[in-house]
């Protein structure tokens, strides 16, 4: 593939290549991307066609299930409701991730969360809140996983979530894993299509500089700058475009994203490869479009998601 999987994730941003330059380094680097699908085994088919090498099938305690494709440092989280019965409700100083799937999905497929690496989400939780962001309690959870050998162990993250009410449709999270010896392993890292890296995170938003204090929160002000059309955020890992609708448009000519809504939201992403230069016109059978440096499948092909390769 040209460049050395790991078994642990890349986390220094001079090492990933991805982040620009700031006066002070960006606070969090792109942990995963949910991408809330109705159908998990569709999902799995059409992502295993486009190259990516996917793990097992793995069960929530909350009713929800998922298959990653995890990348260096990073990773896609394909999701479904699986038990409806078992997921929890919101409560008062409780997000319940499984509920806003859940009711996304009721609106549209697609890239329902963002979601930044943590070292102590408690921790994370109380500076986030003392700089005005909405935050819940930390949330811990376990769960099965298989290994690439078919053996299983267990998993384990803490969850700290923030919101804001003027962009329902942006749910992000922080995440801290505490078995990652058991999460990150080189055979899943490994794809056909060369992936190896979260690139760019696209959103939109008709005014992309009303989120400009929330990123600030999270990333630091440095990592936070305004572009001729947008908002541009350096993470530690990869970072997060926000485009006006236009600005997408022009980007992505053609692009069409099923029951977007009028609020802010996430469009799709651009992975880093191995080689870049040597992206086919189709995988799997799938049409990629060529863009700007880049070939892309639309949202309507891709489960409601844009997803774009780095040529």
């Amino acid at each position: 593939m040209g460049r050395l999987f790991r078994d642990k994730p890349m986390r220094d941003s001079n090492q990933s290549g991805y982040a620009r330059n700031v006066a002070s380094p960006p606070a969090r680097g792109l942990d995963h991307l949910v991408l809330a699908v109705s159908d998990l085994e569709s999902a799995r088919d059409f992502y295993t066609r486009l190259g990516f090498t996917l793990t097992p099938r793995a069960r929530h305690p909350f009713g929800t299930d998922n298959s990653l494709a995890q990348l260096q440092g990073s990773f896609l989280e394909l999701l479904s409701v699986a038990r409806p019965a078992e997921i929890p409700p919101h409560g008062p100083d409780h997000f319940s991730f499984a509920a806003y799937n859940r009711d996304f999905l009721a609106r549209r497929q697609g890239f329902s969360m963002l979601v930044f690496e943590s070292r102590d989400a408690r921790a994370d939780h109380d500076e986030l809140r003392s700089k005005g962001i909405r935050t819940y309690a930390p949330f811990n959870f376990s769960r099965p996983a298989k290994l690439p050998d078919g053996a299983e162990v267990t998993v384990g993250f803490s969850l700290t979530f923030v919101s804001d009410p003027r962009w329902p449709d942006c749910a992000m999270f922080v995440c801290q894993q505490h078995a990652p010896e058991h999460f990150w392993k080189p055979d899943f890292q490994r794809h056909a299509n060369g992936a190896v890296g979260i690139e760019a995170v696209y959103m939109v938003a008709a005014d992309p500089m009303a989120l400009a204090g929330h990123f600030a929160a999270l990333q630091g002000p440095d990592a936070v700058a305004p572009t001729r059309d947008g908002l541009d955020v350096a993470t530690a890992r990869g970072r997060v475009r926000v485009l006006e609708p236009a600005a997408f448009a022009a980007r992505f000519p053609g692009a069409r994203i099923p029951n977007a809504p009028t609020t802010p939201y996430y469009a799709g992403f651009r992975l880093a490869l191995a080689e870049p230069g040597r992206v086919p016109a189709a995988l799997g059978g799938v049409e990629l479009r060529k863009g700007a440096g880049s070939r892309w499948i639309d949202p309507t092909q891709a489960f409601g998601c844009l997803i774009e390769f780095a040529a």
